[in-house]
This record gives C-alpha cells, sequence and structure tokens, in this order.
C-alpha cells in the first residue's frame, strides 16, 4: 500500500482520540467514501495484520493495549539490545540513524537479531564516516528509517530496552520512531554502562572496549551497529551474572539498585 507509514500513523493521531469505525477511518485516512466493501477492505489491508490495532465485532477500531513487561527473573525477561550509529550526536540538532541493530535475548540466551543501514537523508560528515566506517555511498541505496519503523518496533515492544549510554541510543530511537509512526515503545530501559557502575565498581573505565576486556568478549566490527549490539548482549548476560551473584533476581530489585547512588549493596 502506498505510503503505508504515512497512513499508519494518520490511523494512529485519529485511534488517540478513541474508537473509531471502519468506515469513518476509511475516509478519514484513506480519503475512501464510495463502496463500503471496498473500503472496510482497504482498512483491514491497512490495520488487520498490525497487532498495535483491534477491532471490535462492530467495526470499530482503537489502539490495542502493549503487554507490559513482567515483572519476573532477570532470566525469564526479554531483551532488545540496541546499537544505532548516526551522524552526529543529538536528533535536536537534526542528526539522524544511519544503521540499526538489535540482539534479542530471550530465557537468558543471545536467540535472534535485526540490521540495517539506513538512508539517513543527509550527509554524512567526514569525521563520523571515519569512526564507523559508514559512507554516503553506503546508505545512499539503503531504505529510510521510515520504511522499516514498523518492523523495529516490533523487535522492542514487550522486552526491556538496553544498550550501551542508552540516554543516546533511546534519544535517536524514540525521536525517529515517533516521526515515522507516531508512537515509541514504553517499556523499561537498562543502560549497561549504569549497571557496570553498580555492578563491577573496581573498573576505573566502563566503555564498551573496557568492558569486553573485562569479561573476556571478543568484539567484531567496533562502531558498526550490530558488532556494537552483539557485544553489548554478551556483555549485559555478565552483568546479570554479576547481579544474581549479589542475591538480585527481579527487574524492580535491579532498577531499585540502579537508583542507588553508589556502590553495590
Amino acid at each position: 500500500m502506498r505510503d503505508e507509514p504515512s497512513l499508519i500513523r494518520r490511523a494512529v493521531t485519529l485511534l488517540r482520540e478513541g474508537e473509531v469505525h471502519t468506515l469513518e477511518l476509511a475516509r478519514e485516512v484513506l480519503g475512501l467514501s464510495g463502496n463500503a466493501g471496498v473500503a472496510s477492505a482497504a482498512v483491514f489491508s491497512l490495520l488487520g495484520s498490525d497487532p498495535r490495532f483491534q477491532v471490535d465485532g462492530r467495526g470499530c477500531w482503537s489502539l490495542a493495549g502493549k503487554p507490559p513487561v513482567r515483572e519476573e527473573e532477570l532470566d525469564g525477561l526479554s531483551y532488545s539490545v540496541v546499537d544505532v550509529e548516526t551522524t552526529g550526536g543529538s536528533p535536536v540538532r537534526g542528526h539522524r540513524i544511519t544503521e540499526i541493530a538489535v540482539v534479542e535475548i530471550r530465557d537468558g540466551v543471545i536467540e535472534e537479531d535485526f540490521q540495517t543501514l539506513i538512508n539517513p537523508g543527509r550527509e554524512i560528515p567526514p569525521r563520523i564516516s571515519a569512526l564507523t566506517g559508514i559512507t554516503n555511498e553506503m546508505v545512499r541505496g539503503a531504505p529510510f528509517f521510515e520504511d522499516v519503523a514498523l518492523d523495529f518496533y516490533d523487535w522492542l515492544e514487550g522486552r526491556v530496552f538496553v544498550a550501551h549510554n542508552v540516554t543516546f541510543d533511546w534519544s535517536f530511537v524514540s525521536a525517529q520512531l515517533g516521526d515515522a509512526i507516531g508512537f515509541v515503545p514504553q517499556e523499561p530501559r537498562l543502560c549497561t554502562v549504569q549497571l557496570a557502575r553498580r555492578l563491577v565498581p573496581e573498573l576505573r573505565r566502563r566503555n564498551l572496549d573496557s568492558l569486553a576486556k573485562h569479561f573476556g568478549i571478543p568484539v567484531h566490527s567496533r562502531h558498526r551497529a550490530y558488532g556494537d549490539a552483539l557485544a553489548t548482549a554478551r556483555v549485559l548476560l555478565r552483568l546479570l551474572d554479576e547481579a544474581r551473584a549479589l542475591g538480585i533476581r527481579d527487574l524492580t530489585a535491579l532498577q531499585l539498585l540502579l537508583s542507588r547512588r553508589r556502590g553495590r549493596p
């Protein structure tokens, strides 16, 4: 369907005000007001397979409630470990993502991953290309973020969002998801830098290279999204081992530890 992300955003904006009948959605989102059967089929084609939307027996649509991350033992949670490469330091200054990767941890095991280059719609500064190895030529034929936003969202929903220096990655993820589809995941977030500060306080440096060296974890393709995400996922598993050794068994206890000012419990 043409320009589907834009249509999804329009549907989200409309449904935030409350439930809407199929024919009204067809009229307001798709501009269809003729044959009711064709209009309904178009709405179901757009929204019917998307878990973010639900429809009742009256034909009224609404935004589906997101299942909360369950408060269970750390081993039982699913984690999306994310890394983004970008054109610069802040989305507020117009910088955009050039590469994204997600490594999923489920039941204490690294399971699946998602990765893609992204066309940022702007030039990549030479100093950034020198750091990441990602050039303007490499991203010229890559999808725009809007083209992969819904798939990317699926990798985040219902999982704990994890990154090394999570504030940086989340600032880009939330900004560009908000622009692309109109909503962002409302899941808990963990930062492996903050975890390391509490769980391995003897380390003077807590960058990804230092943590990987401390835990004996190889890092492949440093400053590329997948290489950094995979290394961060492996670091996270070792940090969770450290947490369990301190008697921390669930997410609530781990977040309580992070909220303290310093040191081990």
